[in-house]
Parts: structure tokens; sequence; C-alpha cells
């Protein structure tokens, strides 16, 4: 089923592609991402934000996130596990964030 989806774009760098979160049969969930391209940076990451929009830097530290681990790849398709526990009313965006340089 499908629970929400929305588009990334550009904050620091272009960053293109779609982000779908799936509720499945069983109640797990998984955040698809499709048709992705991102600039090249050191330990991505796949994170949801507790905002409406990962506007900037300040906006998601402020906010909080929940780090879903390491990006697989800067183009193509991809799929992470999101926890049962994450309340989705709260975070409610997803970035991808350089772990690196915060």
């Amino acid at each position: 089923v499908l629970v929400t989806t929305g588009a990334f774009h550009k904050v620091s760098y272009n960053t293109t592609g779609t982000a779908t979160i799936f509720e499945n049969p069983n109640g797990s969930r998984d955040l698809k991402i499709k048709n992705f391209t991102t600039a090249a940076g050191p330990a991505l990451h796949v994170y949801l934000v507790a905002a409406g929009d990962a506007k900037d830097n300040a906006s998601v530290t402020k906010a909080g996130f929940i780090d879903l681990g390491p990006l697989k790849n800067r183009k193509g398709d991809q799929t992470y596990k999101v926890p049962a526990d994450i309340d989705l009313w709260k975070y409610r965006a997803v970035t991808i964030w350089c772990d690196k340089f915060d």
C-alpha cells in the first residue's frame, strides 16, 4: 500500500528522483527511491527528516532525523527499510546527507 510519495529537489547539489514509502502486507515498510541521481560525496546517507521539507542544513539538524543507512548508489532505483516504530506523520521528508561533513 502506498503511504506517501515526493520528489527530490536541489538544495546543495542537484538531486532528482522520487521517494515513495510503501507498507507491505506483513506491516513492514520500505522507502523506494526511483529514477534517482545525485552528486558524488563522501559518506552519503539516506535520512528521514522530522519536517515537511529538507530545505537546508539548519532545517534538517533543527528538526531531527533518522539515518536509514548509507546511500547504495548515486544513480538508479534502490530500496531502504523503514523501521515500523517511525512516526511517518512526524518524519515527512527524505534527504541525502553527507554524514562526514554533517
